[in-house]
């Protein structure tokens, strides 16, 4: 009788799912938007796996660096150049409109001006929203939470290399006990 040998069997990983290795071990991406910290729109980058697959492209920030898509951003540079700017003009405008602005939030404070609690980024934020802008918290930079009355310049991230200024008056709340004049 003649034995018959059996070939073992070679796991495939699942085709579709495999992504562009770069050189250092991740995965290449072309960003479809500029990301702060990673790279503008258009550029060739070299992330983590997880953060390709459960963030930047199902966000739709970045898509798989193939060379027609390579090709198809060279071809659109121009156009891209330009909308980049309008963006970055109405930054600009958005940052002169906001350092124009004086916001007022109301705190509980004692007779020394210090407050019980503090004013942070969602207060402000919260204010900001009643004046028609709308931000997010982590676009307000801090120093540190605001602790007494006064009239604070707090800082303004607005992306793209654009920054803005805000002036926020912190008051007493004013007590519905206090006799009125």
């Amino acid at each position: 009788m003649a034995t018959v040998e059996k070939k073992k069997k070679k796991h495939v990983p699942h085709r579709s799912k495999r992504l562009p290795k770069g050189p250092h071990g991740g995965i290449e991406l072309l960003l479809v938007q500029p990301i702060e910290h990673l790279g503008d729109q258009g550029d060739v980058i070299e992330v983590k796996p997880g953060y390709a697959n459960n963030y930047l492209l199902p966000q739709g920030l970045a898509t798989v660096a193939t060379e027609h898509h390579k090709r198809m951003i060279e071809k659109h540079r121009a156009r891209l150049a330009e909308i980049q700017k309008a963006r970055v003009a109405s930054l600009k405008a958005l940052a002169k409109e906001l350092a124009q602005q004086s916001l007022t939030i109301e705190a509980n404070a004692n007779d020394e001006g210090h407050l019980y609690g503090s004013v942070g980024a969602a207060e402000i934020v919260a204010a900001l929203k009643k004046a028609n802008f709308s931000l997010t918290q982590d676009q307000i930079r801090l120093e540190g939470p605001l602790r007494e009355l006064g009239l604070y310049t707090v800082k303004v991230h607005l992306g793209q290399d654009v920054d803005g200024e805000v002036k926020v008056w912190v008051v007493p709340s004013v007590s519905e006990d206090a006799p009125s004049s």
